[in-house]
């Protein structure tokens, strides 16, 4: 089969190639193809729209082509590029990992919005329950200067991605990563603890998103027969890691929030406002403290 952009100028591959996106039904392809396009090219904006009229190389063309089947078989763009910007901040994705949501960015503002309102420690400690890429943590670690954080994943291979994102950003000095369950490798007491748990019901998964279904580890979407496993094993051991006054901030699924402020009451924490909702509207962030004795 010939290249449909062999031969053709930067900007009549970037109009095809959307055009080819809209086609298999894909909502952005107008942003999709000008990311992939500069990606092939190693060009950003500026530079696509200086070199509009420069013809594609045949390396080039053959890249675009790889890229342009992948993202129409349903791969997300992250995953085509190994890339997601998180809190600003670029991330290095593997098959271990999820991409980093928009969403789980209410997690990180309602953990700075609780400690920068009662700071407990010169040095404070944080823990990233379900690290993953390590988004939430290094961009805790990217706000709070003189804190310390740890990771902790299942996974050996996203505790690896995590540890090079770290030191990609400079903050391997001020960051360990450790492979256990949940919190129990660790002991404590922390400032901040936040996790973005697998949350999705297991008989919901066939339903997902190709992009999701496909291409997300399995490890971290599945949240068992009611999506809740994984909030009854943390939010326990999370609460007897966090020193008094510290706070526990978790990410929850459509529907699930006051479901975990529950277990989270029962833990002996005190949630003491609302959830912050994301630009849905859902309630997305779900935190509470633990109250001095």
């Amino acid at each position: 089969m010939s290249n449909p952009f062999s031969g053709q100028p930067i900007e009549r591959a970037r109009r095809a190639l959307a055009a080819q996106m809209r086609s298999a039904g894909l909502d952005e392809a107008e942003l999709d193809a000008r990311i992939l396009l500069g990606a092939a090219l190693d060009l950003d904006l500026t530079g696509l729209v200086a070199q509009a009229a420069r013809t594609l190389t045949a390396a080039e063309a053959s890249r675009l082509a790889g890229y342009a089947q992948r993202r129409i078989a349903g791969e997300p763009v992250a995953r085509i590029l190994g890339t997601r910007e998180f809190w600003g901040l670029p991330f290095r994705l593997s098959e271990a990992t999820l991409v980093p949501r928009p969403d789980t960015e209410t997690v990180v503002e309602r953990a700075l919005e609780l400690f920068r309102e009662r700071p407990t420690s010169d040095r404070p400690r944080i823990a990233d329950i379900g690290t993953g890429s390590g988004a939430i943590l290094l961009a805790l670690l990217h706000e709070i200067p003189d804190a310390f954080g740890v990771g902790t994943d299942l996974s050996l291979n996203a505790l690896g991605t995590a540890k090079r994102n770290a030191a990609a950003l400079g903050l391997a000095g001020r960051a360990a990563f450790v492979a256990c369950s949940y919190a129990s490798a660790l002991s404590g007491p922390f400032d901040l603890i936040v996790s973005n748990p697998p949350y999705i019901p297991s008989a919901e998964i066939p339903k997902l998103s190709t992009e999701v279904r496909e291409h997300d580890p399995h490890l971290a979407l599945d949240g068992g027969n009611d999506g809740y496993d994984a909030y009854r094993a943390l939010i326990p051991q999370a609460a007897a890691r966090l020193a008094p006054g510290g706070a526990l901030i978790v990410e929850a699924g459509q529907g699930q929030a006051s479901n975990i402020e529950a277990l989270m009451t029962t833990a002996g924490l005190s949630a003491d406002r609302p959830p912050r909702a994301d630009l849905a509207g859902i309630p997305r962030a779900v935190s509470a403290r633990k109250m001095p004795p």
